[in-house]
């Protein structure tokens, strides 16, 4: 098909996030799972995410790598499903604020606290997202505000800054704070959340 959606991962990667949103848009796809030593570093995969990595989408001729990128494109091609605010919007904003505040402050602080990396004093500008307290202290407000970050409805920006937090407070690069979990609680309560988290569960090799 022209069209096909074709969906590269691994269960045990950020991969479920882009799984996510695959199933709140509600299009057929198919899953090419890859093991990371091997597939992932394979000419063929390469020719795709030459990062050697997962997620990436192929959507007909399209290429998209990057879960957050992933997360956009696919609010944007299938608007029917409503997970982005209409072009033009004044809510655009907030949604591509919060959505990319996740995949570069948020990563990055979390990154360097799960590494256990400590930025030098008075070297935080130079991190890019100041101090992994500014991070959280900044997220804590924007989960407070309301039920969603864009509006009164549920987006990708939603989606991909739920899934930063449950995985960062489940291991420990995100503090357990009361708002963070409030709002995670709320997030992950989506069909489409659980339903995807039992696909990759099912997947993911048993010890």
């Amino acid at each position: 098909m022209a069209d096909e959606l074709v969906f590269y991962t691994h269960p045990m990667s950020r991969g479920r996030t882009a799984r996510w949103m695959l199933e709140e848009v509600g299009r057929p796809y198919r899953t090419e799972i890859l093991e990371f030593e091997g597939a992932m570093k394979s000419p063929a995969y390469l020719a795709i995410n030459p990062m050697g990595k997962v997620p990436a989408i192929t959507h007909g001729s399209t290429v998209v790598t990057e879960t957050a990128a992933i997360c956009a494109y696919l609010a944007d091609a299938f608007p029917e499903a409503g997970l982005a605010p209409p072009a033009g919007s004044a809510l655009r904003g907030p949604y591509y604020r919060w959505m990319f505040f996740a995949a570069g402050p948020l990563e990055s602080a979390a990154t360097n606290r799960a590494l256990g990396f400590e930025l030098p004093p008075g070297r935080e500008r130079m991190a890019g997202y100041g101090t992994y307290a500014d991070v959280m202290n900044a997220l804590e407000t924007a989960v407070s505000q309301g039920e969603y970050l864009a509006g009164d409805r549920f987006s990708a920006a939603d989606l991909y800054v739920g899934a930063h937090l449950g995985w960062g407070m489940m291991f420990g690069t995100v503090e357990k704070r009361p708002a963070f979990e409030r709002y995670w609680e709320r997030i992950s309560a989506r069909p489409a959340a659980r339903c995807a988290n039992e696909i990759d569960e099912a997947l993911t090799p048993k010890s």
